[in-house]
């Protein structure tokens, strides 16, 4: 184990590329969003409403529904059925700003353990070739490869924005966590 465990392979698999990739995404951006309070993760910059806090939420929202919904065909389940969700595609960017800090720590990084352990057992089950169980408007089902690399996509998006609002906050830089980081908050992954 080293003190960068988030650090893709030089040279490995296909699987072990992909998930290092999505891996290094995910642990960046929580270190952009680590250790804030309430202020901290309400920041906004310019005319944007995105905050820290709501980017937590919506790629929480994100891992669950790309592993329960979109791949296996159930419903989104874990936090999601008990808080308030109503299949508003802005819901979770907006109603962040009522939650608590650790609670959104707590959502994010449960939906990222739930998420590893889905994908973990998807791969062992069927590798990346696998059909996932959304189709589309044609009738043709996505793989699991696919769906991988839409959450990569989404991380890239959400972590240049995250790295934006944290430089605003305190003026955090940085391109990755430094070496040994582990995360503040409710459940540290």
């Amino acid at each position: 184990m080293t003190d960068t465990p988030w650090e893709p392979p030089l040279a490995g698999s296909e699987v072990e590329h992909l998930v290092g990739a999505l891996e290094r995404l995910r642990t960046t951006f929580r270190w952009k969003a680590d250790d804030l309070d309430a202020a901290g993760l309400q920041t906004r910059i310019g005319a944007s409403s995105l905050t820290l806090g709501a980017l937590l939420k919506h790629l929480a929202a994100n891992e669950d529904y790309l592993f329960n919904v979109k791949l296996r065909g159930e419903p989104i389940g874990g936090p999601w059925e008990n808080n308030g969700w109503n299949d508003d595609n802005d819901w979770e960017l907006n109603s962040a700003a009522d939650d608590k800090p650790e609670e959104l720590y707590a959502l994010w990084d449960g939906a990222v353990e739930r998420s590893r352990a889905s994908l973990a057992a998807a791969i062992a089950d069927g590798g990346l070739d696998q059909l996932a169980h959304i189709s589309w408007p044609d009738g043709s089902h996505p793989s699991l490869r696919r769906l991988v690399c839409d959450l990569i996509e989404e991380y890239g998006r959400h972590t240049g924005h995250a790295d934006l609002l944290r430089e605003a906050v305190d003026g955090r830089v940085g391109e990755d966590p430094p070496a040994g980081w582990r995360p503040v908050g409710a459940h540290a992954a």
